[in-house]
């Protein structure tokens, strides 16, 4: 894990962004992040608290939905990135695993994987080694390989859907919901697949998940997201701690598990927004 102590190289700076949809509705005001070399960064929240938005803001994925930011900025080692095309910023090292694990279902698993080194000017023999890679991280895709994507299981989609992005040589990968709609084993084996690729490969990852008791297991550090704020953050392990984590989100407290209706004074309080 990342020393909490040492001073990081920061690769992507969120800086104060708003993003705004068709013209009028404002689902992020003044989302601030920052994401070092090296780390895995975990976005957490509930559904619609702005996670999605703020990734796609990041890898200029708004446009296609007629959003856009329309205050702050977004920079990559220094550089402004946010008029760039999503390609040009794959060519950069910056890719997004979207979140639903899109494939191409009539294409072969091994053929969705080579669709993810199109943007490199790459030999067919460092193409093939990073193939080997991708398969050594995914062996179940390996054995899939001349499957149709489409007959495949969801965990076996997101496995590939991760794999697909390796194959770009990416050095920052933003994730979006890896474990939507997958069995708690699978969650656990595509996170500890991920902590992996962090340890072995360098990738850093910025990853957003709704399941805030496994995120805050595998990052070095958090954001938590409500209503499009970030209403706190910090390393992973001080948050697994803090009371309101754990009673609001862990859906623990000091006397225990809590259940829903025990906590639904949450939306009352907010000890951070008030």
């Amino acid at each position: 894990m990342l020393d909490a102590g040492r001073t990081e190289e920061k690769l992507l700076q969120v800086n104060n962004i708003e993003v705004i949809y068709n013209h009028v509705i404002l689902v992020l005001k003044g989302v601030s992040l920052s994401v070092p070399k090296g780390g895995i960064t975990a976005l957490l929240g509930g559904n619609g608290a702005g996670k999605t938005t703020t990734l796609k803001a990041i890898s200029n994925l708004l446009k296609s939905e007629r959003g856009e930011v329309t205050k702050g900025s977004v920079t990559y080692r220094g550089e402004r990135i946010q008029d760039l095309a999503p390609s040009d910023l794959v060519k950069k090292g910056v890719i997004q695993v979207m979140e639903g694990r899109h494939c191409f279902e009539h294409l072969t698993v091994e053929e969705n994987l080579l669709t993810g080194a199109y943007t490199r000017s790459a030999s067919k023999a460092d193409i093939n080694t990073d193939l080997e890679l991708v398969y050594s991280y995914f062996p179940r895709l390996k054995e899939r390989r001349r499957s149709q994507a489409g007959y495949t299981s969801g965990g076996e989609q997101q496995m590939l859907a991760i794999g697909r992005a390796l194959m770009s040589r990416p050095e920052t990968i933003l994730l979006d919901e890896p474990s939507m709609g997958l069995a708690p084993q699978l969650v656990e084996e595509i996170f500890n697949i991920v902590k992996g690729l962090n340890e072995n490969e360098g990738a850093t990852f910025l990853l957003a998940e709704q399941n805030t008791n496994v995120a805050l297991r595998f990052a070095h550090y958090g954001y938590i997201l409500e209503s499009g704020r970030v209403v706190m953050d910090g390393p992973a392990d001080d948050l697994r701690e803090n009371p309101d984590v754990k009673e609001f989100y862990l859906g623990m407290s000091d006397e225990g598990r809590k259940s829903f209706r025990d906590v639904r004074s949450y939306r009352r309080r907010k000890r951070w927004l008030s």
